[in-house]
């Protein structure tokens, strides 16, 4: 007997691998065809390996409390393969549970026509002609940025990199900047080939051709003699930060708009992706993406403010250090940040809790904040804590934010975890804004205590790209609606 359970379980997981096997093709032909990102509750497929995709569908099992298998989504994803759909984001995940849910016993065929008769409507093209982009820095987020920039490319239709402006390090500079996007002590090795074209003082990455510029000013580029036009262009240096620092960006030639990957002062639109996405419109050329910290926090506190009410709180974040700080003990212009960054916990400030107010107005001067950086390189933690205008329980309060992760406008910046055994290394290379720890929450009466994991990096990095779409009319549509 206990053979036979054995050799049940091996022939079941050949048999899904298989099936994953035969998704592959069929997710990558959508994607570079027809610019469709297929997904399963939230989890991308594209680009993903044959165990990713089983992974995903284990994920989603956490979230629905019962299984949800490839051989369950499978027939969807032939059918989609079959029709011809315009760019958008689909949810296979989504699509398999609601046709399963169904009580008229309609077809699957056609329950997904119908879901999708918006999009079967022939191949198109968002854009007449490809976004050129240019990162302004190459640091940490720039590369990262250029990471997801590369995997998002598809056929060639969407946002392409073109160039990375810096200050020549070296003679060898070149091949220095292309083994830091190749390599990263984080994240891990490059999805992809990269090559040096030392003519064209390039980097080609994926078949993209990345020229690097050096230039000691942003007005003293003239991006049209590259090819590069009408360009978004990213500044992830952090160093000008009001309107008339960013604002020579404009002055060089061949930019058109601006994101500031730091908060913006005075004026400048500070950006949460998803919150306040509407300011992005009208004439406005220069954007901030506000911080890393501000994007995962106030999805969170929007979502319970509108819910709950909030009367009052205090944020403190546990942060990874960061190339601001030294290695080990050093003159720094700031207090504690001379002390070595692997060595101790350093209290230092945040702006996020003012911050927050530019993105939620209605939470203007409710909330206090700090930060400790702490000896870990990346993954950050939020601790939320909040005065609610009602009593709640931590059953109602978890239940909410779960349902916001995963069937809302926010779904994209919030993610949720149930899991005991989470600890900060589970969450490198989060795409959300801020993970929700679940069985971390705290509620007694209307005071609640909420932990929020992110990425500081890479799921930062993504909320700029996700702004950068929105800005360039890259942004999907998602289905099932």
């Amino acid at each position: 007997m206990q053979k036979d359970k054995q050799e049940e379980y091996f022939r079941d997981w050949k048999r899904r691998e298989e099936t994953a096997e035969k998704m592959l093709p069929l997710i990558g032909r959508l994607y570079r065809n027809h610019g469709v990102v297929t997904t399963v509750y939230g989890r991308g497929l594209v680009h993903k390996s044959v165990i990713d995709i089983l992974k995903v569908h284990r994920f989603a099992r956490q979230i629905l409390e019962n299984e949800l298998s490839v051989h369950d989504t499978s027939p969807v994803l032939n059918l989609l393969s079959r029709l011809d759909l315009a760019p958008a984001r689909i949810d296979i995940g989504k699509l398999t549970v609601r046709w399963q849910a169904q009580e008229n016993g309609v077809a699957l065929e056609d329950f997904v026509r119908r879901e999708l008769s918006a999009i079967n409507t022939g191949r198109d093209s968002l854009l007449s002609q490809p976004q050129d982009v240019v990162l302004y820095g190459f640091g940490r987020i720039g590369r990262l940025i250029a990471r997801i920039l590369l995997q998002k490319t598809g056929g060639g239709d969407k946002l392409r990199l073109r160039a990375a402006v810096v200050r020549k390090g070296s003679a060898d500079d070149l091949e220095k900047r292309g083994s830091l996007l190749r390599r990263d002590s984080v994240h891990g090795p490059f999805q992809g080939t990269i090559t040096i074209d030392e003519e064209e003082n390039a980097i080609i990455a994926n078949g993209n051709l990345i020229r690097i510029i050096y230039a000691d000013a942003p007005e003293d580029v003239d991006y049209t003699q590259y090819g590069i036009d009408n360009a978004l262009l990213i500044d992830n240096t952090g160093k000008w930060r009001d309107r008339k620092g960013l604002g020579r960006h404009l002055r060089a030639k061949g930019v058109d708009r601006v994101v500031l990957t730091a908060p913006g002062k005075e004026d400048i639109p500070n950006i949460v992706f998803g919150v306040n996405s509407d300011l992005i419109a009208g004439e406005e050329r220069l954007f901030s993406a506000a911080s890393c910290t501000t994007n995962a926090i106030v999805p969170v506190l929007k979502t319970v403010s509108d819910r709950f009410g909030i009367v009052n709180g205090h944020v403190e974040t546990c942060h990874s250090y960061t190339n601001d700080q030294n290695l080990i003990d050093n003159y720094h212009k700031n207090p504690r940040r001379g002390r070595g960054a692997p060595l101790n916990m350093v209290i230092t400030e945040t702006g996020a809790a003012k911050a927050v107010a530019k993105a939620v107005p209605e939470l203007a001067g409710k909330l206090t904040g700090n930060a400790i950086r702490v000896p870990t390189p990346n993954v950050s933690l939020a601790i939320l804590n909040l005065t609610l205008e009602r009593e709640t329980s931590v059953a109602e309060l978890n239940g909410h934010l779960r349902d916001i992760s995963l069937d809302s406008p926010l779904q994209n910046q919030i993610d949720y975890t149930n899991s005991p055994e989470v600890v900060s290394s589970d969450f490198v290379g989060s795409r959300h804004a801020g993970v929700v720890d679940s069985l971390a929450t705290i509620v007694q009466g209307n005071r609640c205590v909420l932990y929020v994991w992110y990425d500081n990096e890479f799921g930062y990095s993504c909320q700029v790209v996700r702004l950068m779409q929105r800005m360039a009319g890259l942004e999907l549509p998602a289905f099932p609606r």
